[in-house]
Formats: structure tokens, sequence, C-alpha cells
């Protein structure tokens, strides 16, 4: 019989075969080739356990274990299995693995659920693809919808729902992808924890209670071009050096708003990008995130009066759009605890923490009960190649995820 740690040393394997940048990380953008191979993969994977599998209108592939009341609720598990540019393994297809091995343990061990369990594999979560970080549960819990769709667009300015169309699915339907909040019981995840606490700490598992809030603005600066050596330096509307004015004091006013308020500029797109061409547009992004809503506000309001204020200063026009803003979300107290009392009968070593990652978790948390589990990232390392955390380990997740399933369905 496979044991679980070969199961899950399986499946991350196979998936990590789907990527555009073989032997460099993971490449995997929402309705890509690479997306479309996942998916294939995904599908078969569940259709092997049983489980009466189905996509949304966005693409979200669900798998369906029913319970011994159909009519019941469903408990979901699962994540997501888009990828950052040059990317890990791990990021995402462990949460969905590790619904995949629950769902094999109760094969193994003959148990029916009285409530029906779903395996989730969720598209754009990231936000790489689109410029919109968890953009598909955002869709299923009906914050954006068709509209929004049709306005996010890739780096090649084609929309998001341009892109499902190619692949077969239809932003226009993107409504009967909304799940009714009375159609779900819980919403569970594991996910590696894309920092060093739990492997220095020497713990096996992290129990999420807090995931901090995140704002993503989209600034985009209007200058005007013109030859780098005829045009005077005090007759020039130099959009870059704008910019850098801009972004040389966000890190500061993160600083100052306490609370380990974070804020990171990690896209720059420079027009006409010649070497002697004075710069006409930039468009950058902010990302901002803390665990006080209170100190997130007050970031992102001095971002944009501080672009503002350069922007009159350098003779340019802005304008910010903000495509992401979620408060920071207390997840729920009893699942939490439910996860505490069989990590303590598992004798696993665990600590209560906040997420300072976004998570489709988060955007869950507004139609039903939800929990997060961490599991160890070796050196902290995440969105990197080299992003790793050991199958055991993995194993040792699943193993409380397992109990908490079990409790949630009442098997």
């Amino acid at each position: 019989m496979e044991t679980s740690i070969s199961r899950i040393q399986r499946h991350l394997e196979q998936l990590a075969e789907y990527t555009l940048t073989p032997g460099q990380g993971t490449t995997r953008m929402s309705y890509s080739e690479q997306d479309s191979q996942a998916r294939a993969y995904l599908k078969q994977e569940m259709t092997a356990l049983g489980l009466l599998v189905r996509e949304d209108a966005i693409g979200n592939i669900y798998g369906r274990l029913e319970g011994q009341q159909p009519e019941l609720p469903a408990v979901i598990i699962g994540s997501h299995f888009d990828s950052v540019p040059n990317g890990g393994a791990f990021d995402g297809p462990a949460g969905i693995i590790t619904g995949l091995d629950v769902v094999a343990r109760l094969r193994e061990q003959n148990l029916q659920p009285r409530y029906p369990l779903e395996v989730i594999a969720l598209v754009e979560e990231e936000g790489t693809s689109f410029g919109r970080g968890l953009m598909a549960s955002s869709v299923i819990t009906g914050l954006i919808g068709s509209k929004e769709l049709h306005q996010l667009k890739d780096r090649q300015g084609i929309s998001a729902a341009q892109r499902m169309a190619t692949v077969g699915f239809n932003a226009d339907k993107a409504h009967e992808a909304v799940l009714k909040p009375e159609s779900v019981k819980a919403f569970l995840e594991l996910h590696i924890e894309q920092g060093p606490v739990l492997e220095q700490a020497n713990e096996d598992v992290g129990i999420v209670d807090t995931i901090v809030g995140i704002s993503q603005l989209e600034i985009k600066l209007q200058g005007k071009a013109g030859h780098a050596g005829t045009t005077p330096m005090n007759m020039r509307a130099d959009a870059l050096v704008c910019a850098s004015h801009i972004i040389s004091h966000i890190p500061e006013l993160a600083k100052a708003a306490g609370d380990n308020t974070v804020a990171t500029v990690g896209r720059l797109n420079v027009m006409p990008n010649g070497a002697n061409v004075i710069p006409s547009e930039v468009i950058f992004s902010v990302d901002i995130r803390s665990k006080n809503d209170v100190a997130l506000r007050k970031v992102i309001e001095q971002v944009i009066e501080l672009t503002e204020q350069e922007s009159e200063k350098f003779n340019i026009t802005s304008a910010i759009a903000q495509p992401l803003y979620v408060k920071p979300t207390v997840l729920n107290s009893d699942i939490c605890e439910l996860m505490k009392q069989h990590a303590s009968a598992q004798n696993l070593r665990f600590r209560t923490m906040v997420s300072g990652a976004g998570h489709d978790t988060m955007i869950f948390a507004g139609i039903t009960q939800t929990g997060l589990i961490f599991v160890p990232s070796r050196n902290g390392l995440s969105h990197h190649p080299d992003e790793w955390t050991d199958y055991a380990q993995i194993a040792r997740g699943v193993d409380l995820m397992f109990a908490t399933v079990k409790s949630l369905t009442e098997c």
C-alpha cells in the first residue's frame, strides 16, 4: 500500500513537472499550457479517488466525496495551483495534495463522512497573471465578478476573461461560481509557512489564528518623453525620477506605522525603456501588509498623498488604483481550538501564529468558518526555486488536517 509520505511526494513531484521554466523553479500562470497540464493531472487523481469532479465557470476544480447526508453543507479543503515566476513546488500545491491525501486516508479506513467533503484546486491566487491577488477565491465568495475579470489584464494586455475563454471557461458566468454561505460548513487549508519561525523553533506545525491585512496599489505616472541629450533638466517631466522619489520614501512609511507593517515595491515597468530616452511612463506596484487595520489604512493614505505631492513637484500626471484590499482576518476560534486539541493528542510540537502572507483562507472567512495549518519551510524560503518542505513534515501537517476533517465532517 502506498504510504502517505510517498503519495505526497508523488503528487508534488509530478505537479512540479508542469512548469514553463524547467530546472529554474515553477512558473505556472493561470490558463496557460502548464495550467492545463496540472489541471488534467488533478482531475485524474480526484477521479481515481472516486470523487465527483467538476469545474466552475472560471476554472476552479472541485472533487466531491458525498456525505451520508448530501444535503448538509460541505467541508472544503484545498489551496491554489498557480505560481509566481520561477517559484517553488510547494506554495499552493501542498494544500491541494493535503486534500487528496485526506480522502485517500478516508478510503483506506473505509470511513464515510456525514457531511460532504470537497477538495478544491483554485486558479489565480498569486496575482502574478492579472495583477490581482486572491482572484479566484474572491470570485467564489462574490467579492468580484464578470466586470472585474474583463478589466484585469496580464502583461500582454489580455484580460483574465479572454485568457479563460481560450481554455473553455466563461467570465460572463462568474456568478455561477459563487458559493452560497449556507452550502459551506468550513474551509480548511494547509500551506508552507514561507518563513523561518517553525524550522528555527524545531516545531511540527503552526496553527494560524490571524492573517494580516493586505493592500495592493498600482501607481501610474505619466510624464513626457524626450531626447536624453537635448532636453534641458529644468524642462523635463521624467516619470522615472518622480517614481524613484516616491519609492524611496515608502519603506519609512511602513516602519513608522509600527505593528510589523511592511511595504514592498515589487513590480516596475518603464516606458519607452530606452537608454537615451527620458521615461514618459512608469507603472509600479505597492504591496502593503499589517495585522493592524488602522496602520494598514494609514500607510495606504500616506502613499497616495506622497504620490500626489511628488507628481505635482515633477509636473507628472498620476493615477492610483487599488485592485486589492483585505482587512486583517481573525480565523475561526473554534476550529483553531479543535486543531490545538488534535495537535496535542498527536504529540505534535506546535504554536499559534500570525500569517504575514495572504491566503485564500482569509477570503473564505467572509462566508464560512476557516482554519489554516502551516508546515515548516526550509531556511524560510518561498517564491524561490529552492523552496522546500520535507515530505514527512507535510505528512505531519496532514495528520492534523485529517483529524480536523474527521471531526468537522463527523466521520
